[in-house]
């Protein structure tokens, strides 16, 4: 387990995190439409996976704010992940006028948990992704990632983005 915390509280999620230098551990998640969206799908490309709690919380509508503008800047793909259904991922982009990221649900599809170990285990928030970015160069190897230490805090866009 790894332990992070919630506005100072320690809460645990189900391990570590993909380190640079490994392979990506593929997944399938469900995009708004309700199509499947594997990692293979963007094999060839710089991915970020920008993994969150909830779409619903301040922090997590700002990052993908943030990567959205970034996404713009930049020849990378943005994967926005949470447990949030892809309707409210969806509602979201749409009120916000998002349209440079690639919303991605789990709500079906365990397999990116269980992979990525961002599933907080215990807590107020028991269940659902811990805040983390992984950066995936186009050879589908893992150059970044960051567990975000306090889940109320940013993650580090700067580093995130220096790693492409």
């Amino acid at each position: 387990m790894a332990t992070i915390t919630l506005k100072g509280n320690d809460i645990h999620t189900a391990g570590s995190l993909p380190e640079a230098g490994h392979e990506a551990p593929l997944f399938t998640l469900t995009k708004t439409d309700l199509s499947n969206a594997s990692l293979s799908d963007f094999k060839g490309k710089k991915v970020i996976l920008n993994i969150f709690p909830s779409l619903d919380t301040g922090i997590c509508a700002a990052s993908v704010r943030k990567f959205n503008e970034e996404a713009s800047n930049n020849d990378v793909t943005i994967l926005n992940i949470s447990k949030d259904l892809p309707f409210a991922h969806n509602r979201f982009c749409e009120a916000e006028g998002i349209k440079n990221v690639i919303n991605l649900s789990d709500f079906k599809n365990t397999n990116f948990a269980t992979a990525y170990k961002t599933n907080i285990v215990d807590g107020p928030m028991e269940g659902l992704h811990s805040r983390a970015v992984v950066v995936i160069d186009e050879d589908g190897k893992v150059i970044y990632s960051e567990q975000v230490p306090e889940i109320v805090q940013e993650p580090d866009y700067d580093k995130a983005l220096a790693a492409l």
